[in-house]
C-alpha cells in the first residue's frame, strides 16, 4: 500500500460525474495538512488519551483510513478535530509516525503471534524485589532478552533492599555489565533519576515489586493504585491494569506497565539476542553454521579469560532463559 493511500480518510466525499458532466469520480482525500502532533500516553477500549506537544492532554479515536494498523501506548501520531472535544466528542488519529522501536512479546513461546506493548522506547527498566515477592530470574533474563531484541538500553532496578540483602542479584548480573539501581525504604535514589532523564523508559515485572510506589514517587499526580503481596502464595495482586506514559518533569517519561507473569519470545532468534554482546559475538564467527552458542563444538568454549567466561555463562542463560517457563 502506498503512502499516498495509507493517508486516505473515509470523511471525505467521493466526487461522481453528473449525468451531463465528464467530470471523473475521484479517490483522493485530503492529506490532513492542519493535523496536529501528539503522543499517545494510554489505550482503553479503543479509546486513546494523547498528549499534545504543547502539554494539554486530550481524547482521540483512530481513523478508519488507518485500517489494520494499530496505534500503541508511546506511538507519534497526528491528530485532526477539536483537541478540547472530550470522551464525548474525541479527536481522530489519521496518521502513525514511523516507530523508533517496539517492545513485542509472545503470549508463550509457541504462539507466531507478536503483541507489541510499547513503541518509541529508548530503555527498559526490570523492577525486581528482594523479597515479598521473591526475586524471578526467569523473567528478568526474558525481559532483558525483550530489550535486547528490541534495541532497548536495559536497566535493573532492585527494589527493597532495606527488607533483603541484593548481592545475589547484583552477582548474578554483573557480567552482563547491565546498569543497576537500588531502592530502599521507598526512596528512589538520585542517581536512578539521572538515568531516567531524558529517556523514555518502560517499568517492566512482576505484581507486588513496587513499581507503582516508584511511579508515585517519581511523577506525585500519578496516583497508581498499589497492590499487596498475597502472603500465601508470595505473588502480588495486579493493581495496574493498562500502560500508562507518564512525562517526567525532569525530561522523558517512563511507562508504567501492567505486572506480568509470563513473557513469551517465541519471536527472538538467537542472533538477534547475541549481536548486542559485541566481545562475544566477534568470538562466534568461528562457530559452526547454526550454531546455537550453548553446545560443544561452540567457539565460545575453552576460553582462558574469568571474565569471559562469566559473560558466555550470563549469555547462555539468557539463551536458555527463551525456553523456560517465568513462573
Amino acid at each position: 500500500m502506498s503512502r499516498q493511500h495509507e493517508r486516505l480518510d473515509e470523511d471525505d466525499v467521493r466526487v461522481r460525474p453528473g449525468r451531463h458532466k465528464s467530470r471523473p469520480r475521484t479517490k483522493d482525500r485530503p492529506e490532513h495538512l492542519e493535523a496536529t502532533d501528539a503522543q499517545v500516553t494510554t489505550v482503553d477500549r479503543g479509546r486513546f488519551t494523547i498528549l499534545y506537544t504543547n502539554g494539554a492532554e486530550g481524547y482521540a479515536v483512530k481513523a478508519r483510513e488507518l485500517g489494520r494498523k494499530g496505534i500503541v501506548v508511546g506511538d507519534r501520531v497526528h491528530v485532526v478535530g477539536d483537541p478540547t472535544g472530550g470522551l464525548d466528542s474525541p479527536a481522530r488519529i489519521v496518521r502513525r509516525e514511523e516507530r523508533s522501536s517496539v517492545l513485542r512479546r509472545t503470549a508463550d513461546d509457541s504462539d507466531p503471534v507478536e503483541r507489541i506493548l510499547v513503541a518509541n522506547a529508548d530503555q527498559l527498566a526490570v523492577v525486581t524485589a528482594t523479597a515479598n515477592p521473591a526475586p524471578s530470574p526467569g523473567l528478568i533474563d526474558r525481559a532483558l532478552v525483550a530489550a535486547l531484541d528490541a534495541g532497548l538500553r536495559p536497566i535493573l532496578i532492585i527494589t527493597k533492599v532495606d527488607v533483603a540483602s541484593p548481592d545475589e542479584l547484583i552477582a548474578t548480573y554483573a557480567p552482563l555489565d547491565v546498569p543497576i539501581y537500588l531502592i530502599g525504604n521507598k526512596q528512589v535514589t538520585e542517581e536512578l533519576r539521572s538515568a531516567l532523564t531524558d529517556h523514555h523508559t518502560v517499568l517492566v515485572g512482576h505484581s507486588g515489586v513496587g513499581k507503582s510506589t516508584m511511579v508515585n514517587e517519581l511523577v506525585p499526580d500519578a496516583d497508581r493504585r498499589i497492590g499487596h503481596v498475597n502472603l500465601v502464595t508470595g505473588k502480588g495482586r495486579h493493581t495496574s491494569t493498562s500502560a500508562i506514559d507518564f512525562p517526567l518533569a525532569s525530561g522523558g517519561s517512563i511507562i508504567d506497565t501492567p505486572g506480568i507473569r509470563s513473557f513469551g519470545l517465541a519471536h527472538v532468534t538467537v542472533e538477534a539476542l547475541i549481536r548486542p554482546f559485541e566481545d562475544l559475538h566477534a568470538l562466534t564467527e568461528n562457530c559452526p553454521r547454526s550454531c546455537s552458542h550453548d553446545e560443544p563444538e561452540c567457539a565460545l568454549n575453552n576460553l582462558d579469560d574469568p571474565v569471559l567466561v562469566s559473560r558466555v555463562a550470563g549469555l547462555r542463560r539468557l539463551l536458555r532463559s527463551r525456553s523456560e517457563s517465568t513462573d
